[in-house]
């Protein structure tokens, strides 16, 4: 089954702390989301600032070979018309194919953030869709905070709902916006939505009580047959759910189609672009796509890997375009010293007691407070002087030039 991905890093993903991209940044973005094979990719807010219009303005000469660009605002102005609304119109100037409108659910909001009646909010959904419906545009629309508006009036929320299939909506949205629905309850929501909602669903996740991705999951197994989400999961406050991680899981877990297999090996190539872009630290813990994902420094681990990667392992690391990596540190053992070796094309030549104190050594040192795990030129020297020497490394002195970086080694 077929699962549309709808990727809001340029939007959504850009209200993260810390996260700003540059026009150019976000063309370069696009253009490798498109690359990647999702299907839509929204640019921004053309009615809220300069710099979303300046984007759309120069993204008509993008030549997207997949990807719909979208662009994002709310429902019109309760003093407004459609017709007459600043907003409604931005989202039509700028262009694109596709217009994603956000509309009031929690009636918490209608009356306190918006100030108007039930009655008035369900006719600003309507009206607002159908304009955009009338200039020939595929309309998403997001309900937002949908399931904190379902639990405090349920009939409501639905209604809101209707009101934007009045409209003509292509896609519904489900919004988590605040991010505090624990996946059970979210999948009771979704299902009775899916029995009363004739047009497409998708999932708009928020991660405030980290689950994110497992609830845009649960969703795709509610029914959704879209997700949203940002690339590394920036975003607002706890961030959006990580699409790496979605597209991961739904791809190689549950057998569903998003990019396809092929292009999934570019993943963690455009997490680390967006990372850069973003000037943030490419995080190291990500699920598929981190520099740890699939990296070893317990001593039973790698030698069970190197029988068998399956031992500690869950998935081939370059099915997402990520690799296994071998950390040397107090953990070691022989399969980590054997493992390292290799891969930096030094034959130990099967010299058993002289493997033995090298892991010896290492252990003693990591214990003295230095550390290899981010030293690998330290580690390479040891290897290299243990077999120029053609002694046993327990007979080598140690010099330390500074703590947790080099190590220095001289004969004696």
């Amino acid at each position: 089954m077929q699962i549309t991905i709808y990727d809001t890093t340029l939007r959504d993903g850009t209200q993260g702390e810390g996260v700003s991209f540059s026009v150019d940044d976000k063309l370069a973005i696009a253009l490798r989301l498109d690359d990647l094979g999702v299907d839509y990719i929204e640019g921004g807010w053309p009615g809220s600032n300069g710099k979303d219009a300046e984007f759309f303005e120069r993204a008509r000469a993008l030549n997207l070979r997949h990807a719909k660009l979208a662009a994002f605002g709310s429902t019109c102005h309760p003093n407004k018309t459609a017709e007459t609304d600043p907003n409604l119109n931005a989202l039509l100037n700028a262009a694109t194919p596709v217009v994603t409108i956000f509309g009031k659910t929690w009636d918490l909001h209608v009356k306190k953030a918006l100030g108007v009646s039930l009655e008035r909010n369900l006719e600003l959904i309507t009206d607002s869709v159908a304009y955009m419906k009338s200039k020939g545009r595929e309309v998403v629309y997001d309900a937002e905070h949908f399931f904190d508006g379902f639990k405090a009036d349920s009939d409501y929320a639905l209604e809101t709902l209707r009101a934007a299939e009045r409209g003509g909506a292509d896609w519904i949205v489900l919004c988590d916006t605040n991010g505090g629905t624990v996946t059970r309850r979210l999948t009771e929501i979704f299902n009775q939505v899916d029995r009363t909602i004739s047009k497409p669903l998708g999932i708009h996740a928020h991660n405030d009580s980290d689950l994110a991705v497992a609830n845009s999951i649960a969703a795709v197994e509610s029914g959704a047959i879209q997700v949203q989400g940002t690339i590394n999961g920036y975003g607002e406050r706890c961030g959006n759910s990580n699409l790496c991680s979605v597209i991961s899981v739904l791809e190689l877990k549950l057998g569903y189609k998003t990019i396809g297999r092929e292009r999934l090996s570019r993943l963690t190539q455009v997490s680390r672009f967006v990372a850069e872009l973003a000037n943030l630290p490419h995080r190291n813990d990500m699920a598929f796509v981190g520099r740890s994902a699939f990296a070893h420094k317990g001593g039973v681990h790698v030698s069970a890997v190197m029988r068998d990667p399956l031992t500690y392992e869950h998935i081939d690391p370059e099915l997402t375009g990520n690799q296994r990596r071998v950390l040397v540190s107090d953990l070691s053992g022989k399969s980590n010293v054997l493992y390292k070796a290799a891969e930096m094309g030094i034959d130990l030549g099967g010299n058993e007691d002289s493997l033995k104190s090298v892991v010896k050594n290492i252990k003693e040192l990591e214990h003295q407070g230095y550390g290899f795990e981010a030293a690998e030129a330290s580690f390479r020297l040891l290897l290299e002087k243990t077999q120029e020497q053609g002694l046993d490394t327990a007979q080598l002195s140690y010099r330390l030039s500074s703590p947790m970086t080099t190590v220095t080694f001289c004969a004696g």
